[in-house]
């Protein structure tokens, strides 16, 4: 069991007043979105350090850790509030690295990190759509979103049959982007040259679990995110719908797009039925089979809604001027995050006990 507290009345109003919070700092306005497209480092650093300074980034860490001890409920509340806001600031990545320098017992930069005054993302993967670790120690790391940004890259290594955790400074590794479909990037880092056991500085042994409990959370994470996303965009065709005219008509009175609609809607609430219930899982210790479960649902879920939200606006929504496009590209970058639909399907049946039992 977690230490996390059973979801009351009093976690409910916690949850919502978070919600109000990050809808607050974050606003509803697109245009700064579109100001941060195709820049470096794609996104706001203030914004970021407020983030942190608001307990944002340790949401979910343990108080004795310097964080607020908080569950995965808020956690993807919050999740939740960045997708729907389309916020390209890699807060979900900065909390992976917060859980990692908690188990690390690593406590300086984990302070600086949650109070938004270091950049600190996790390099664990060489391969696309995997939560496997790369296998070498000191080849390139690829798609870690927002690394032009970084101060600090954790590198995550097998040494002698578990996993220990190094970091890297700047001036300790050499970064390039590569660009994604929503104007944002992702990063490639490889290490420079160095003498030792590993790249950068060793800061904690036998982290592997607490690797893989990252890996859910944030996984779970962009689920959410992507949750928040399609909301929006669905929002924003319903007021399409009730607004537009076609052959003296409002165009949502058609039973065909009333149709589609409906199933938009069905997709958002399997989703949150999804993600609320591994939430829920994860913050009673109970296995990752369900965050598997949302994730492959949510990234599926993503790209049917937000597909279908752009068609039901017609010509309109194929152009870049409209909001509900930037939802679409924005799903397209989170879907493969942490894992795919594909990839989660066959971890949910992996990890499924029920299954297993049949």
């Amino acid at each position: 069991m977690s230490g996390v507290s059973p979801f009351t009345e009093d976690r409910a109003e916690s949850i919502g007043m978070i919600r109000d919070s990050a809808r607050g700092l974050l606003g509803a306005d697109m245009a700064r979105v579109r100001k941060l497209r195709f820049t470096e480092p794609g996104f706001d650093t203030t914004l970021l350090r407020q983030m942190g300074e608001a307990g944002w980034i340790g949401l979910a860490i343990p108080e004795a850790a310097g964080g607020t001890g908080l569950g995965m409920a808020e956690m993807v509340a919050l999740a939740e509030e960045i997708g729907r806001a389309c916020a390209p600031e890699p807060l979900i990545g900065c909390a992976l690295s917060a859980h990692l320098l908690a188990a690390a017992g690593e406590t300086v930069l984990l302070a600086q990190l949650l109070a938004g005054e270091a950049v600190v993302l996790t390099a664990w993967q060489d391969r696309a759509n995997t939560l496997g670790l790369a296998a070498s120690t000191d080849g390139a790391r690829s798609f870690v979103p927002g690394a032009a940004g970084a101060t600090h890259i954790l590198w995550p290594v097998g040494e002698n049959g578990r996993i220990a955790l190094h970091v890297l400074t700047r001036d300790q590794m050499e970064i390039t982007t590569e660009a994604t479909q929503d104007g944002g990037h992702l990063g490639t880092v490889r290490p420079l040259p160095y003498t030792g056991h590993g790249p950068g500085r060793h800061i904690g042994d036998d982290i592997g679990a607490a690797l893989t409990e990252g890996l859910d959370r944030a996984a779970l994470a962009t689920a959410a995110a992507l949750l928040g996303g399609m909301e929006a965009a669905f929002a924003m065709t319903l007021d399409y719908l009730r607004t537009r005219q076609q052959f003296g008509k409002i165009i949502g009175s058609f039973q065909a797009l009333q149709h589609k609609a409906a199933d938009a809607k069905m997709q958002i609430a399997l989703t949150r039925a999804a993600v609320e219930q591994a939430a829920a899982a994860l913050d009673e210790g109970a296995p990752s089979h369900a965050v598997s479960r949302a994730k492959a649902r949510a990234s599926e879920a993503a790209m049917l809604v937000s597909q279908a939200c752009v068609q039901l606006h017609g010509g309109i929504g194929y152009t870049d001027d409209y909001d509900v496009g930037l939802h679409m590209r924005r799903a397209m970058v989170l879907v493969p995050a942490f894992g795919g639909a594909a990839l989660h399907r066959r971890r949910f049946m992996e990890l499924s006990p029920e299954l297993e039992d049949a």
